[in-house]
């Protein structure tokens, strides 16, 4: 059986790409849905909808479990799904409980799809864990665009960046939450800007110990020795519906999986 993941593009491959880590002996269908991307400009019943047709490709794929690797779809859609499908549900959202813990009294900044950004699920969660009023929000819609169109580290990258940052006093934060999975791709770039001292947090690492706890309890984690075959042998990749196959396709996931590589010593 397959543990299914999926995002409105690649931003999911960076969660999928810390499971390749944490879960080593699973087998992963990932599925972007490309023809609908960004998520995040769209209304929840859009994302609803759209969500609602990837879980019928999933469990059409004989998917033990689902994990939503996408802020925007989980904020919008994740509990609709659960009381709709059987299988396990796991959702991502924004590190805000870790990363107030680890601020140490300074402010913690959330970065997030405007969607996300909309929606009471994180004002909820912020209200939660954020007794001392720590967080500010902030959407960055572009961020999506540039990740889409493979543009990770440019001028234009950095200059967008800069802008939106701009009206903070960054050097009164101490943590930067990634509350979209396709904000994982510029961690460099967000170090160029940020003071040394702000830490990055996203929610993948979180999401796959979820996803492990629940298949254990189930008794559907796969044990055992690694994989020796490399990342791409034990995931099948689909763009919308239909398998990526060709070869060109398949080497661009590859240098996703190396960027996510680098991205993670930083």
């Amino acid at each position: 059986m397959n543990i299914g993941i999926f995002d409105s593009g690649i931003g999911g491959i960076t969660l999928l790409h810390q499971a390749l880590v944490m879960l080593p002996n699973e087998n992963y269908i990932f599925y972007a849905d490309t023809d609908n991307a960004p998520y995040g400009t769209k209304s929840k019943e859009q994302v609803i909808a759209l969500v609602d047709d990837v879980m019928r490709f999933m469990t059409a794929h004989d998917c033990k479990a689902v994990v939503i690797a996408c802020n925007t779809a989980t904020a919008a859609a994740a509990d609709v799904m659960r009381e709709k499908y059987p299988i396990p549900i796991i959702g991502i959202e924004p590190a805000v409980k870790p990363a107030v813990k680890e601020s140490h009294g300074k402010r913690v900044l959330v970065a997030a799809t405007p969607l996300t950004v909309r929606e009471e699920k994180l004002h909820n969660l912020v209200k939660r864990v954020d007794d001392a009023h720590l967080v500010d929000l902030l959407a960055l819609p572009k961020l999506v665009e540039f990740a889409e169109r493979g543009e990770f580290a440019s001028d234009e990258v950095e200059q967008y960046l800069k802008n939106a940052l701009s009206k903070y006093a960054l050097d009164t934060y101490g943590e930067l939450v990634l509350g979209c999975t396709h904000f994982n791709y510029f961690k460099d770039t967000f170090r160029k800007i940020l003071p040394k001292d702000v830490h990055m947090i996203d929610g993948s690492e979180g999401t796959v110990r979820q996803l492990a706890h629940i298949l254990e309890s189930i008794n559907q984690l796969e044990l055992g020795n690694a994989h020796n075959e490399k990342n791409d042998t034990r995931v099948r990749y689909f763009s919308s519906g239909r398998e990526l196959k060709e070869e060109q396709e398949l080497e661009y996931v590859r240098r996703l999986h190396e960027r996510l590589e680098k991205m993670r010593v930083l």
